[in-house]
């Protein structure tokens, strides 16, 4: 007899933070600005091994939070574009993966 899977109950999308909620974090993330429905920043490093370097330890904190930036790498700089897509929009969850990856810096 087979066996009936069941799903687990789907986890329900983050809510989409208000626009003076987004200011007031962008407050606290100066480097960080609002582009579209989506944050985003660019980093400078030294070179393309310093900048891939950075974008393996993004790979790592982004699967740890199960929340995916979209990355453009040009050489020695990196964007990082950040939006929850399933949210449709701006959510929390993209401010506290800005303060990881903001963490990654050296002071």
């Amino acid at each position: 007899m087979a066996k009936s899977k069941t799903k687990a109950p789907a986890t329900p999308p983050a809510p989409r933070l208000s626009d003076d909620q987004i200011r007031l974090e962008l407050g606290k993330r100066p480097e960080w600005s609002e582009t579209g429905e989506a944050i985003q920043r660019t980093f400078a490093f030294k070179n393309f091994v310093e900048a891939m370097a950075f974008v393996n330890q993004v790979a790592h904190a982004a699967e740890a939070a199960n929340h995916h930036p979209d990355l453009l790498i040009r050489y020695n700089k990196v964007t990082l574009t950040l939006s929850t897509h399933d949210s449709g929009g701006i959510t929390q969850k993209d401010f506290d993966l800005a303060g990881t990856v903001d963490a990654l810096l050296p002071a």
